[in-house]
């Protein structure tokens, strides 16, 4: 469910045909950790609810990437690009060099539980930039409630069930991905009604002017009368 809540969002990506506003970086860290989370699994074993939902979390973050990128500005697709070489190839691959050939396989797999704890708290990091937006902006609509709710419901359940493993690799991070997903509920109830900043509000420079201007016609055409006797009637016109 914490996987699918974006679908609105992207949804109204589609409608527009822009994702201007949006960023792609919670997705990209997502995907990352969703990788890293597979690879700590394979290694555990015994640990096939890992497996499953981390799979099915690639998926969709592709999913979201790659529409992202396709309804993304030039600026934001180059972004998105530099952003994925590097996590998804250059850190995963240092990560999986350096531990998939240690000797010893309990220091390999308490290395990479500590890489991926640290990792899952970015994810949970991750979101920060758009939590500034709104606050900068007064506005929610690009933080989707529906992935708030279910970050702080998957947080408590997950951190229940590595809990219960006594594996805090996996209980651990969940507890700042629960006091984020509070934030954000908690900042979409006070700025979901707040109205939104017309352009003269972001730029004062837009603003029409209170004074009146005002156009002497009288002298205008006194004026003109004076320079058609020196320069005839394109003198005139030039003079008007």
């Amino acid at each position: 469910m914490v996987s699918l809540a974006p679908l609105p969002a992207f949804y109204q990506i589609y409608k527009k045909k822009t994702s201007e506003g949006f960023q792609s970086i919670p997705y990209v860290v997502s995907l990352f950790s969703a990788m890293l989370w597979i690879y700590y699994a394979l290694l555990k074993k015994d640990a096939m609810f890992l497996i499953t939902i981390n799979t099915f979390c690639i998926f969709i973050q592709t999913f979201y990437i790659v529409t992202y990128f396709y309804y993304g500005p030039k600026k934001e697709k180059i972004v998105t690009v530099k952003l994925m070489l590097l996590f998804n190839v250059f850190g995963f691959g240092v990560v999986f060099l350096s531990t998939f050939f240690l000797p010893n396989h309990s220091i390999r797999l308490m290395i990479l539980g500590y890489i991926c704890m640290a990792f899952s708290l970015a994810v949970f990091l991750a979101p920060l930039a758009i939590v500034r937006k709104v606050i900068k902006t007064k506005s929610v609509e690009f933080m989707p409630f529906t992935l708030s709710v279910f970050l702080t419901l998957g947080a408590v359940m997950w951190f229940f069930y590595g809990l219960f493993l006594k594996d805090m690799n996996i209980a651990v991070p969940n507890i700042l991905g629960f006091i984020f997903g509070i934030l954000q509920m908690i900042l979409y109830a006070v700025y979901r009604n707040h109205p939104k900043k017309t352009v003269e509000e972001f730029d004062p420079k837009l603003q029409l002017s209170d004074h009146p201007v005002v156009v002497d016609v009288a002298k205008l055409g006194s004026d003109a009368v004076e320079t058609q006797g020196g320069n005839g009637r394109n003198g005139a016109f030039n003079k008007v």
